[in-house]
């Protein structure tokens, strides 16, 4: 499955992986101001935030995985399999399908305070694309600089989450994701006293003893906990460098390889990409599976009062750089 974070230095940092079994050959997309977004229930926007992602285009439709607007707003859908409910239309709500919400908020919210205005009466709708993208099933991550928040819409109606630690991963709902850390408080990136008894002379062997128990497994709960761990835990340099660096190590701590997690036989999840956005400055970068040099898209390089989408294919192939080499 998937985990999104978020990251502070100067700047704020926002990003996920994609952790799956094939593509849909996803692009990075820029929805500049007056590329008109069309919505089955509301009225079109002609003109909004630009936004850039990452995002499979259907028709000319940009069908946003996870997305930075030009004001600093983040936005990525997570699988939330089994837990996610939609519901018909309904009289009196902004009725919004999953397929659209992304950037149906961030083509007009500049903060998370503005998102939780309009998510007081949205409706998610069980509306499929087509006949070939039925709705998935989803929760999301918002964030800017400020303040993270979660938005689940399940049996009992939409919820929405304060995010204290600016992670989401998959299954369970995030209030029992979050409240699993408490079985990790005792977990340090310092050296371990020995608490155990007095009466024994136990010492530390190895670095790194302070975050035994630490999940290393691939479940969604232990990815949490560890990206959780990581980013709480991490420190940096500020620079643009060291900042989008340190953002792909953390997430690098959930890396899933090929043959570790088999859903089918022969056929196994992956970490398809891994995105980091300055979302300050409207960079995206991103790594894939077999391309670990970290490509940039710079959406303010762009004209982004145009109408038309842009789009860039990901570069999937890597190179090997032979230091030694004639």
């Amino acid at each position: 499955m998937c985990t999104a974070a978020t990251y502070q230095t100067k700047d704020f940092y926002f990003g996920r992986t994609l952790d799956y079994e094939f593509s849909y050959g996803e692009e990075v997309v820029i929805a500049p101001r007056n590329f008109p977004l069309n919505f089955r229930f509301q009225n079109p926007m002609e003109s909004h935030y630009a936004m850039i992602g990452m995002a499979h285009v259907a028709g000319g439709c940009p069908l946003y995985y996870e997305a930075v607007n030009e004001k600093g707003l983040g936005m990525a859908g997570l699988n939330f399999v089994g837990n996610a409910k939609y519901r018909p239309e309904e009289t009196g709500r902004d009725n919004v399908a999953t397929f659209e919400f992304i950037p149906w908020i961030l083509g007009r919210c500049a903060t998370v305070r503005e998102a939780r205005v309009l998510l007081e009466r949205i409706n998610l709708t069980d509306t499929a694309f087509d006949e070939k993208l039925p709705p998935s099933q989803l929760h999301w991550l918002i964030a800017d600089r400020s303040e993270s928040i979660t938005v689940e819409s399940v049996e009992e109606g939409v919820k929405v989450y304060e995010n204290p630690v600016g992670v989401l991963t998959n299954n369970p709902p995030f209030d029992e994701q979050l409240f699993a850390l408490n079985n990790y408080m005792h977990l340090s990136p310092k050296a371990p006293r020995n608490l155990f008894s007095d009466k024994l002379k136990l010492q530390c062997y190895s670095r790194g003893m302070g975050a035994l128990g630490l999940p290393g497994d691939l479940s969604s709960q232990s990815r949490f906990v560890r990206v959780a761990f990581v980013k709480m835990n991490s420190v940096s340099g500020d620079s643009e460098k060291e900042s989008v660096s340190q953002f792909f190590h953390i997430l690098g701590s959930v890396d899933q390889q090929r043959g570790c997690c088999e859903v089918e036989e022969n056929k196994y999840e992956i970490t398809i990409y891994t995105s980091c956005c300055n979302a300050d400055k409207g960079i995206f970068y991103y790594t894939t599976y077999d391309n670990h040099q970290i490509t940039a898209v710079d959406m303010r390089l762009e004209n982004l009062d145009s109408a038309e989408l842009i789009q860039y294919s990901m570069l999937q192939e890597g190179q090997i750089r032979v230091q030694n080499g004639r």
